[in-house]
């Protein structure tokens, strides 16, 4: 190998973990970017929120456009009501994801693979698409513009079957065997063998549910009539008037506030939401 050529590979070397820092520098502008403008927008007065070109730093930072949210609205209730319905469908699917996992992955009957297809096949559909027939089957039970009529149609996760499918199938099959000759049954043997080591994988599920259906708006929207009811992305939706004054710094205000127990949730739940990752890797 010529000197040359022991140099361009030395400078290749040498140059591409700056060039990925870079990279990923760039992808963390680009996405922290509007974040630390929102902000830095809900701190400032309705006059300099329009300043051209814009400050980051607000001359005089107050937080006057907080308290214009919570005089606008009840930003107390439609918290309460946006953590109930998040929580228990992250709990929902947490529970139906691993069962349905277990059992694509594990349980032997008939019809399993089309099955598992058609459950693969409703990622495709649109939400849109299916909520006309959920909102007539709601309202012939009694369960539209209620809570209950949120939480429950969004119990099943055809994406958290299918990973939960994939964290099972990585698991040694001896563990399900030897519990089996121990007199273990089916259900004791996902509840006392392999639910305990799918923790991780449930957190992925648990953490992605919260996050997604804390920002839902479409489902609220249709389903949600009564303003008790409504979620805390829907009853952002009244802020829009302060536009029309110029108080824009209000409504990013009341963005910022939606924003804290999303960020919450993921900063406590990245941990196993990592290792879950890494974990369902290394069995595969």
């Amino acid at each position: 190998m010529s000197q040359a050529t022991v140099n361009l590979s030395r400078a290749r070397h040498g140059l591409a973990p700056w060039a990925r820092i870079a990279g990923l520098t760039v992808c963390a502008l680009l996405t922290l970017g509007p974040v630390v403008w929102t902000v830095s927008t809900s701190l400032r007065t309705p006059a300099e929120s329009f300043d051209l070109p814009p400050k980051i730093i607000p001359t005089d930072p107050t937080v006057d456009s907080y308290r214009g949210v919570f005089e606008q609205i009840d930003v107390w209730l439609l918290a309460l009501n946006s953590t109930l319905v998040t929580a228990l469908i992250a709990v929902g699917q947490m529970i139906t994801a691993g069962l349905a996992g277990y059992a694509f992955a594990r349980l032997e009957f008939r019809f399993k693979k089309p099955l598992f297809a058609l459950v693969l096949a409703t990622m495709m559909v649109p939400l849109q698409v299916t909520i006309v027939p959920v909102f007539l089957v709601l309202k012939s039970m009694g369960l539209t513009d209620t809570l209950l009529g949120l939480i429950i149609p969004a119990f099943p996760t055809a994406f958290g079957t299918f990973l939960m499918r994939q964290y099972f199938l990585g698991m040694p099959k001896d563990l399900g065997e030897a519990a089996m000759l121990d007199g273990c049954g089916p259900w004791r043997t996902f509840r006392s063998v392999y639910a305990p080591l799918a923790t991780p994988g449930l957190a992925i599920v648990g953490v992605l549910a919260f996050n997604y259906h804390w920002n839902e708006f479409f489902r609220p929207l249709i389903l949600e009539t009564s303003g008790q009811n409504y979620t805390l992305p829907l009853g952002l939706v009244s802020l829009q008037g302060n536009l029309g004054t110029g108080s824009i710094s209000v409504v990013l205000a009341g963005v910022v506030l939606s924003m804290i127990p999303a960020v919450a949730v993921f900063v406590v739940g990245q941990r196993p939401l990592r290792e879950g990752i890494t974990s369902a890797g290394v069995n595969r």
